[in-house]
């Protein structure tokens, strides 16, 4: 279904209204998690690997669609801060695992209730009614796209 069209395109602000509201998502994020000294980003890598079982810097990429580099600099930031470790695969030398370190683990367990309020936060203007209606209008775009993670993750529920 054909929604936008050339000669009215300049009145769409579909783009820049979920542009600007990732970038709220993550300056709230930002804030909840100051004082654990860890950025949006951050919280990110360390939700994944906890909640999704997620120890590889390739699936991180891919849930997080970033480029191997930009990984592999953010996770250089995490082991500095004693909350993961890179090691080799037993099986497979070619192969990295991340692990959390015990530090790691104790902020993870901390993650889904900063993360809740963070996303409280966020959704605070809108209604339960409006929540849900906002999350299966997205998870049906992204779907209809084929986009992996949310097909992997989401597609069943």
């Amino acid at each position: 279904m054909k929604h936008f069209h050339p000669d009215t395109f300049q009145n769409c602000t579909l783009g820049l209204l979920l542009g600007r509201t990732a970038m709220l998502k993550d300056r709230i994020i930002d804030r909840h998690m100051e004082p654990f000294g860890i950025t949006a980003a951050q919280f990110k890598v360390l939700i994944i690997m906890a909640q999704f079982d997620v120890d590889t810097p390739a699936e991180l990429c891919r849930h997080l669609s970033l480029d191997s580099g930009s990984m592999t600099r953010m996770l250089d930031r995490l082991e500095q801060k004693n909350l993961l470790i890179r090691q080799r695969s037993e099986s497979d030398r070619r192969q990295v695992r991340l692990v959390l370190t015990d530090d790691g683990q104790a902020l993870a367990a901390l993650l889904p209730q900063v993360g809740a309020d963070a996303m409280n936060q966020l959704a605070s203007a809108i209604s339960p009614q409006e929540l849900q209606s906002l999350e299966q209008i997205l998870k049906k775009i992204l779907l209809a796209a084929g986009d992996p993670i949310t097909v992997m993750r989401l597609g069943e529920k």
